[in-house]
């Protein structure tokens, strides 16, 4: 997994270039790194076609991280029928954009305990399409790859090093949840 990737360099640039401040453009930065998804868009499913035909369950890969201001940028390999529990992003910034397959992304918002969670939207998001979040402890989601048969990848771009984070699952009272923490893994780096 070492293969140098302009295409995924251009991506981390532009992650880079605008995840400054504590709220930065996530709109420009959305629109930005969708046009780099639209116009190398083929090129980008060969530099990794090897995430895709791995068949190793759900990996994160590093992709770059930077401090001052924190920033990681990381992509998902989501394999067909995928989905993920329910949880929050530790209070972080996110932005998150399909770059092969498709994904459902429910969103959520929670109260301060965790224990009452209420939907609050739902996306679905090709290749290109991008979803992002605010600085938030109260925002949390769900996401899930639409295919049954392809894995599904995606490019996620976070205010820090999200480490931590609280999963959410239903609790035997109707409309009551329970909350637990979770650390995140890395199934490696990809060179960009």
């Amino acid at each position: 997994m070492a293969k140098h990737m302009q295409h995924l360099r251009a991506l981390r640039d532009i992650a880079f270039d605008y995840g400054v401040g504590e709220h930065p453009d996530l709109a420009t930065m959305a629109r930005e790194l969708s046009r780099v998804v639209f116009q190398d868009m083929h090129a980008l499913a060969d530099d990794l076609a090897d995430l895709r035909l791995r068949d190793k369950g759900f990996e994160r890969w590093l992709v770059a991280q930077r401090n001052k201001p924190d920033i990681s940028v990381l992509v998902m390999a989501w394999p067909a029928n995928y989905n993920t529990p329910i949880h929050d992003h530790n209070g972080l910034w996110g932005l998150e954009m399909a770059l092969h397959g498709a994904l459902e992304v429910e969103s959520w918002d929670h109260d301060d305990s965790g224990k009452i969670l209420r939907q609050t939207g739902r996306d679905w998001l090709g290749p290109g399409d991008v979803t992002w979040f605010d600085a938030d402890d109260r925002h949390a989601h769900r996401c899930r790859n639409l295919s049954r048969h392809e894995t599904a990848l995606t490019l996620h771009v976070y205010g820090g090093d999200l480490a931590q984070y609280f999963t959410y699952q239903e609790a035997g009272t109707a409309g009551q949840w329970t909350k637990s923490p979770q650390r995140s893994a890395l199934a490696g780096r990809l060179y960009a």
